[in-house]
């Protein structure tokens, strides 16, 4: 290998690198890197590849549990959900390329994310998404929900696998960078889950699925930079995907699992092959030679550099056992891919790139895969917000108006528009759609299910990180129980600005903390995630955003509940108790235009109750609808049901309650709303375990009524509610 020039600085900069991280660099090599092997470092320690800067604290994570079987460091989490399953997930950012292309954008972090499911040896059967766009006035805003709703369905679609739930909200401090969040679901023999890890000096490098081009290139060091107003400049960045050949990758990899030919596998995501190869040899403690021009290629005279850092999708590579290439190349010959030997596995601990007959780079692999820098960034807290007690905060001159408000608004709005151009029933598992509280999959085959949801409060999260972040574990949690799942385990997808601002790396070291909290209090491990740094633009950071994806078992699928009301004459019953915290809510953000006050307090114990109570009742048979309370309150959570049911209410108000408007839309943590035909049991039962509970109404008619405060038609409810986002996307 010819020796390399030295490297102006502009270049080391253009790649992400610090003078510090360069200095690093030459250290580790004794020598000048050539283009090559910069690119290499570069996106190897990049922020979005290496988590440089998130390290220290995602090591605070509870991530163990009975029924854990693989935690963080893999491609996705594994969990036992019993009978000799397992379920396998992960949620991922594809935020940066959905803001410049918002189709491919999040085409192609849905194809990512199925990759990362699916090369550990499941079967995809769920994708969920939790989406962050900025205020409906913004000029790219409808473009930007557009695409990005077009992209999650198309890939989503064309592969066949259900997109049954997630989230939407806007806030103007997505304006410059929205969040593309995706969440895939999948089910494995516990007993075959493939890892990463590639061992055995000799054995065979494998490439499979489509040819490499020049998409992507640098996509990993672009999403490891805040945005600027040339970010459309970045637009090749954006990796191109196609959800048929993945579909046929899909099909070809879980048949090559079932024989007995693979020692390990890893998709090719960000960074490409670069970060695969690293990734793997550095997991086995092994070397890698590699021949470049036997990796399958798309267009002419690609470089070595070009090869490396490619992010064209619907790529894996393998670690094959010796003398079983032709099982694995007939399979993927059958299924129309690409099958390429580019390599073996070597006792030199290095990565050793041939081109045209010429090593073109040579680098040892642990420095990169594993020896990343590391920063223990400075740190500033956030300023806490003052808690407002009810009596301060203003009443609306009309309390049903208030309502129409809140369910017309772009957060509390039906999300129906979006996801009806999802497929949701596609494998015909799908026991609850999209629209509730969590979603329900059947265990294909049994009578089991897994309940799936995405959540977070941001606003809750910018105005006290830690509980906020405890608040979205909690809600996930919530979620589920709601539902009658038992939770299991948590992955997590943190957004937040550039951490090289103290103020943001104390917002992140907080909602670890937080998440810390609320997942020891309930059982809730994470086992994977994805740290989505400098989500900015000129500046102005995004509120944070820790978005939780989770994952329960229902064990009797005919021992679930909806949130829907379906009998008229049934009590509602508050589980919970009610201060009527207004400050930092809905009510505060949509009525009274304020983003002021501090955020309800989670009390985890009384979570932990709460929930278990609730879980058993639905179990029992005793409750015919649950619904969790959050944004918007109990009177939100009221008409939710009542029009998911199409039957109405009549709620009314304690005579020991909060101030009137403090008590229907105060956002208190903790509760669930729930219809019984035996009141009285419920109540006795909740008393013996110690939990508020009362009932506050029944149900029945066509109205949504709060006594003393007048009525409300639920035709009138569902126009508000249903028409927002339709009509806001009407010329989309």
């Amino acid at each position: 290998m010819a020796a390399p020039v030295p490297n102006p600085p502009e270049i080391v900069t253009s790649h992400g690198l610090s003078a510090e991280e360069y200095g690093r660099v030459l250290e580790i090599l004794g020598r000048e890197p050539n283009l090559t092997e910069l690119g290499i470092f570069s996106v190897m320690w990049s922020e979005h590849c290496s988590y440089k800067s998130s390290r220290k604290w995602l090591r605070r994570l509870p991530t163990e549990a009975p029924w854990v079987i693989c935690g963080p460091g893999e491609n996705a989490g594994v969990i036992d959900i019993g009978d000799g399953l397992a379920a396998i997930f992960k949620m991922e950012s594809h935020n940066h390329p959905s803001f410049i292309e918002p189709y491919q954008g999040a085409a192609t972090g849905v194809g990512g994310i199925l990759r990362d499911v699916f090369t550990m040896g499941a079967r995809p059967v769920a994708n969920l998404n939790a989406l962050r766009f900025g205020r409906p006035d913004h000029p790219k805003t409808r473009h930007l929900v557009s695409g990005v709703v077009a992209g999650i369905g198309g890939y989503g679609n064309c592969v066949g696998v259900p997109t049954v739930g997630g989230s939407c909200d806007f806030d103007q401090s997505y304006d410059g960078n929205i969040l593309v969040n995706a969440m895939t679901v999948g089910i494995a023999p516990k007993d075959r889950i493939f890892y990463a890890k590639a061992t055995g000096v000799g054995n065979p490098v494998v490439y499979v699925g489509s040819k490499t081009g020049r998409d992507g290139i640098h996509g990993a060091t672009m999403a490891s930079a805040e945005f600027d107003d040339e970010a459309e400049a970045k637009r090749p960045t954006v990796q191109v995907g196609d959800p048929f050949t993945e579909k046929l990758l899909i099909e070809a990899c879980l048949e090559l699992m079932a024989e007995d030919v693979i020692i390990g596998i890893q998709d090719m995501g960000a960074a490409g092959l670069t970060s695969s190869s690293f990734e793997m040899a550095g997991k086995g403690g092994v070397g890698v030679e590699i021949d470049l021009d036997h990796v399958p290629v798309r267009e002419e005279a690609m470089t070595a550099y070009e090869i490396m850092l490619s992010e064209s999708q619907e790529r894996m590579l393998m670690v094959l056992q010796p003398g079983k290439e032709d099982i694995a190349k007939a399979i993927f010959e059958k299924w129309e891919l690409d099958f390429a030997i580019i390599g073996k596995l070597t006792d030199t601990g290095r990565m050793v790139l041939l081109q045209n007959g010429e090593t073109v780079a040579d680098l040892p692999i642990d420095p990169l895969a594993e020896a990343a820098p590391i920063y223990d960034r400075p740190t500033a807290k956030t300023q806490a917000q003052p808690v407002i007690a009810a009596t301060e905060v203003p009443a609306p001159e009309n309390i049903m108006g208030a309502l129409k408000t809140l369910l017309g608004s772009a957060d509390l709005c039906s999300k129906r528009w979006i996801w009806e151009q999802y497929d949701h029933m596609v494998m015909a598992d799908t026991v609850a759609r999209p629209g509730g509280d969590a979603a329900i999959v059947r265990v294909h085959g049994s009578n089991r299910g897994l309940a799936l949801t995405t959540d977070c409060t941001p606003r809750y999260c910018g105005a006290d990180a830690a509980t906020g972040a405890a608040q979205a574990v909690a809600e996930a949690w919530r979620n589920l129980t709601a539902v009658g799942a038992r939770p299991l385990a948590i992955t997590d997808n943190m957004n937040f600005g550039n951490p090289e601002r103290p103020e943001i790396m104390g917002q992140f070291a907080d909602a670890v903390e937080g998440m810390r909290d609320a997942c020891l209090a309930l059982d809730f491990p994470v086992v994977s995630g994805n740290v989505s740094f400098y989500n900015e633009t000129n500046g102005k950071g995004i509120l944070p955003t820790p978005a939780i994806g989770a994952v329960g078992l229902v064990d009797d699928l005919s021992r679930t509940a909806s949130l829907a009301i379906r009998t008229e004459g049934e009590s509602l019953v508050l589980i919970g108790a009610t201060t009527g915290h207004l400050g930092c809510s809905s009510y505060f953000k949509e009525v009274l235009d304020r983003a002021d006050g501090a955020p309800p307090p989670v009390d985890l114990a009384a979570e932990r109750r709460n929930g278990d109570f609730i879980r058993a009742e639905i179990g029992a048979a005793n409750i015919s609808a649950c619904h969790d309370l959050a944004d918007g309150g109990l009177l939100v959570a009221a008409a939710e049901m009542a029009l998911a049911g199409g039957i109405g209410c009549t709620l009314a108000i304690p005579e020991d309650a909060p101030p009137a408007h403090a008590w229907l839309f105060g956002e208190d943590q903790g509760r669930y709303l729930v219809t019984t035909s035996d009141p009285e049991g419920v109540l006795s039962r909740a008393e013996d375990a110690q939990l508020p509970a009362a009932v506050i109404g029944a149900t029945g008619g066509e109205s949504l009524t709060v006594n003393g405060f007048g009525t409300i038609s639920l035709t009138m409810l569902r126009e508000t509610h249903e028409g927002w986002l339709p009509i806001f996307m009407g010329d989309a």
